[in-house]
């Protein structure tokens, strides 16, 4: 039986050698009229020792492995924890950019309704301003056309009297013809 050993030397491991021992007691001859079985003690011992003997070499490789499997896994949660890390940063920053830009969409939606706030009321104003002015002018081509009326009413002959025929009066020269071409035929 040719095993190699995990530290490189030849020879059956620790385990090899305590299982050619079971097998040898397993198969030795019983003994005439007895229970008891006859084997070679030299053997036997022989097999012990040299298990004895690799169990340090093989206990040294297990702790070995498993201080080896306990700094994989602690990289592992290192690394695990360097990435959860990492993801909640990038979680509050995505967070931190939606709330920015919730709270500017907001603010826009605030600046949107106070300017159409201020339209509304400055064309009520223009809207104000300018029936104030016409309800003026209103007022002033109302007396305007109260005094030309009451003039006409003072051109027109007393009632029951004949009309006398209209002299061809000439418009003042500082006036200008142009201005009263609809009177002149």
């Amino acid at each position: 039986m040719s095993d190699t050993e995990p530290n490189g030397l030849s020879g059956p491991g620790a385990e090899a050698l305590i299982r050619r021992a079971v097998g040898i007691i397993s198969s030795a001859r019983p003994m005439p009229l007895s229970t008891s079985v006859m084997i070679s003690r030299d053997e036997i011992v022989e097999l012990l020792e040299e298990a004895m003997d690799g169990l340090p070499e093989e206990c040294r490789e297990a702790r070995w492995v498993l201080r080896e499997r306990d700094e994989v896994l602690a990289k592992a949660r290192s690394d695990a924890d360097l990435i959860i890390e990492e993801a909640r940063t990038r979680v509050a920053q995505m967070v931190q950019k939606t709330e920015v830009a919730r709270a500017a969409e907001h603010r826009a939606r605030q600046l949107i309704e106070k300017a159409e706030a201020q339209a509304r009321r400055r064309r009520n104003e223009v809207d104000d301003y300018c029936d104030q002015r016409l309800a003026q002018f209103d007022a002033a081509l109302e007396r305007i056309h109260q005094t030309v009326n009451a003039a006409r009413d003072k051109l027109r002959p007393p009632v029951g009297t004949q009309p006398a025929e209209p002299e061809e009066v000439s418009p003042p020269a500082e006036v200008g013809a142009a201005f009263f071409d609809q009177d002149v035929e």
